[in-house]
């Protein structure tokens, strides 16, 4: 099955959701499913991911797992996922690095070929964080202090080459500073770090939001089009003066290619109706992250689309690595 084409998605869309076995028809699924989610327990995309698995649990009738599988830059589930056998009982997210890495580096499966859109689900609220004992009041204080101190501001992020990474290598390009980055396996590990002065900054989710309501750390900018209305006086980059800058690493969720499209079209219902269940909304508003659907046919094209659109960004900022 070629998987990023029309007429593949198309024929997801319009079959029936029964699988034909060697004796009879089969009705998908049967038995638990399983979702790969390439980050650490406790972080913005777990706490969502478990709610929407919960909410997918009940529409399916059979229980739907979340497994972590963090590391290599979040790409460690979809490369499982392109190896699995294409029966649609494991699934992963497909972040942005599974798009981005292949114009990096080699890796073990062809982003355009090995994998089965699913369905588009959700982007992260992300900024910057400090701790509550900072000095850094504002963004520009941070800036101001990385000047004065080439090579010795540590910033965190969730991951080598992740989202949270590149776009603070961009801001550093942009204003000309030198800081050193710090990856960490997931937001809930850097925290940590973080609050006990390893290093003067993160850039991360709303996972750990709630730090911020209890006023452990303080939040210097957001990374979203217009402000949050849960930290309304928290300025957004373009506000702080770059225009073009709204980063919000949407994903969805694929499976192996060659998968049956009656099997494609009964996890894109199921796992629909659990992003609208009404919890998992809740969760949603929670997090800060908008519902940002597209049927299996569109996420086809959106990702073909990002992946030319990530070779450009690595290009721009100069990130081949081999």
């Amino acid at each position: 099955m070629t998987v990023f084409t029309r007429r593949g998605a198309l024929g997801a869309a319009l079959a029936a959701p029964f699988v034909k076995g060697a004796a009879a028809q089969e009705r998908f699924p049967n038995r638990p499913i399983t979702i790969l989610v390439p980050f650490t327990p406790g972080g913005a995309t777990d706490v969502q991911m478990r709610s929407f698995a919960e909410a997918a649990t009940r529409h399916f009738g059979q229980t739907v797992l979340v497994e972590n599988r963090p590391g290599a830059g979040s790409t460690l589930g979809a490369a499982a996922v392109a190896r699995a056998r294409p029966d649609g009982y494991l699934v992963a997210q497909i972040t942005l690095p599974v798009l981005r890495l292949p114009h990096m580096q080699r890796m073990p499966y062809d982003a355009t070929k090995d994998f089965t859109p699913i369905i588009h689900l959700t982007g992260y609220l992300f900024g910057v964080l400090v701790s509550a004992e900072s000095p850094y009041r504002t963004w520009q204080d941070l800036v101001a202090d990385a000047r004065r101190r080439p090579g010795e501001v540590r910033i965190g992020n969730t991951g080598a080459n992740g989202t949270p990474h590149l776009t603070m290598v961009d801001l550093a390009a942009r204003e000309n500073l030198d800081v050193i980055h710090v990856p960490f396996r997931g937001e809930a590990e850097a925290a940590p770090a973080l609050m006990g002065g390893h290093i003067e900054a993160q850039a991360a989710g709303s996972g750990i939001g709630q730090l911020v309501d209890e006023g452990k750390l303080r939040l210097l900018n957001v990374w979203v089009r217009e402000r949050s209305p849960r930290w309304p006086t928290v300025p957004t980059l373009i506000e702080l003066g770059y225009q073009d800058m709204v980063v919000t690493s949407p994903y969805g969720l694929a499976g192996p290619a060659g998968l049956d499209p009656a099997v494609t079209r009964a996890l894109h219902d199921g796992f629909k109706a659990a992003l609208y269940d009404p919890a998992h909304l809740a969760t949603l508003r929670r997090l800060d992250q908008p519902v940002e659907y597209l049927s299996s046919e569109d996420y086809a094209r959106n990702l073909l689309e990002t992946y030319a659109a990530e070779r450009q960004r690595v290009e721009r900022l100069g990130l081949r690595t081999g």
